[in-house]
């Protein structure tokens, strides 16, 4: 009887089996799953029309919402369909890239909304293909992705990939839209077939992106061009490295801006990094440091690493007001990655005395620069009291660190005899103050592009 009831159970078909337990277990399949559950039996195929199925591929794909499939009055599969047409080729993008554009517009809308103004609209495939077949070289698909949903911006001030800004150099990057990119297409040697990205308007600083692997790089690297001022062929351009694929450069990008990592100065976006533990407390005045690397400032060849830094003090609004008090010198301790050390001493900073008070912040930006890659500062302010003037303290600035990015050399100075050139090593850090001091005394003119300084 056992082996009777046992040999019914293996001739059930699949017909015969409930409803219920197959949807749920279609639910865990991928859409080429169910895709191709349609021809496998009559029975699949009724059940792989199933709508609530499709809904929650339409969600994570497509990013479609229950108020937009209303306005498109089609089943979720028919919408599936519909956009896996013509986007099909982006599936692997197209979540991502959407959702980091969604989320900077919604960002921009509340701290920049006059940014938003300079977006432009979509551009479809032919748009795309057209350029490819100008350029002679194939668009990674990530990339491609984004102008279907944005076509970059308008060559405008601020620029949506960032500012910065010194009292006599400033830099706001627009992200190109496809035809602007196409026209700076770059076949000369050096950045042979690299596409422009961004572009600044006032420093003409682009970041490119390479489309083959040619010259030292690899394909689809994005990257700041620096030229090697020290080879004798043009050709010799070094690298500083900001992203491996367009999606890893933007939605990083986006990801600093919406969590409040790059601050919103003057409605642009200032790509100052900020490390949390970058803090320092005395008694109820706090010191907070965010820095910048600066490549349109630095080269690798010579070895000149440009940095700017944005400090931030600020007394507690709950401090007493006789606790009003004002800076009157600065103290550095500055290190470079060789372990050199350099003490810098000075009036004030950036030329002002300000007066800090009880709720009240003080803000400003300064530069340095490092012949090593790397380095740190640290260090102190000295305030004298308002009401007892008499009375003077420190306040202690805390550590913050100083990285370049990653950079190529490149490949041209290999082949370049370099018998007769010598790197100057000799160069230390500066504090910028202090850098504008030394050559005040000595009656020579500071040179320009570099350690610009700003209020």
């Amino acid at each position: 009887m056992a082996a009777v009831a046992e040999q019914d159970l293996m001739t059930i078909s699949l017909e015969q089996l409930p409803t219920d337990p197959l949807l749920l277990i279609l639910s865990f399949l991928d859409y080429k799953d169910l895709m191709s559950c349609c021809f496998v039996s009559r029975r699949l195929n009724q059940l792989s029309v199933h709508d609530p199925l499709w809904k929650r591929h339409c969600k994570k794909y497509w990013l479609l919402s229950d108020a937009e499939k209303s306005r498109r009055t089609k089943s979720w599969k028919a919408i599936f369909i519909d956009l896996y047409a013509d986007l099909g080729r982006y599936i692997q993008y197209y979540a991502a890239i959407k959702k980091a554009w969604d989320d900077l517009e919604k960002y921009l809308l509340q701290h920049c909304p006059r940014m938003i103004s300079s977006l432009k609209d979509s551009v479809q495939e032919d748009d795309l293909d057209a350029v490819e077949a100008q350029i002679g070289c194939q668009l990674p698909d990530d990339y491609r992705c984004s102008f279907r949903i944005h076509n970059g911006q308008k060559l405008v001030v601020p620029g949506l990939m960032g500012s910065m800004a010194l009292s006599n150099h400033y830099r706001s990057e627009d992200l190109l839209d496809i035809d602007t990119a196409a026209g700076g297409f770059q076949q000369r040697l050096g950045l042979k077939q690299c596409l422009p990205l961004t572009f600044c308007i006032h420093t003409g600083l682009s970041q490119y992106m390479a489309l083959e692997s040619v010259e030292g790089r690899n394909k689809y690297e994005i990257f700041y061009q620096c030229p090697d001022q020290m080879a004798r062929n043009p050709s010799a351009i070094d690298m500083f490295i900001t992203g491996n694929s367009y999606l890893e450069w933007f939605t990083s990008y986006v990801n600093n801006v919406i969590t409040g990592g790059y601050p919103i100065i003057r409605d642009q976006i200032f790509r100052y990094v900020h490390e949390k533990d970058c803090v320092a407390k005395t008694g109820d005045i706090t010191v907070s440091v965010s820095t910048s690397f600066l490549p349109e400032l630095s080269s690798v060849h010579p070895p000149h690493y440009f940095f700017t830094y944005r400090i931030r003090i600020e007394m507690s609004k709950d401090a007493l007001p006789e606790k009003a008090c004002q800076l009157d010198s600065r103290y550095w301790r500055i290190t470079n990655a060789k372990g050199d050390v350099e003490e810098v001493q000075g009036p004030g900073v950036v030329g002002e005395f300000p007066i800090i008070s009880p709720g009240r912040v003080y803000e400003y930006t300064s530069c340095t620069t490092f012949a090593t890659t790397s380095g740190y500062m640290e260090g102190y302010y000295t305030f004298h009291c308002l009401y007892y003037k008499d009375r003077f303290f420190n306040v202690t600035i805390p550590r913050f660190h100083m990285v370049c990015p990653t950079f190529k050399v490149s490949i041209a100075r290999m082949e370049t005899n370099h018998n007769d050139c010598t790197m100057d090593e000799e160069e230390d850090s500066t504090d910028t103050d202090e850098y504008e001091d030394r050559h005040r005394i000595l009656g020579i003119p500071i040179p320009s592009g570099r350690c610009p300084r700003q209020t």
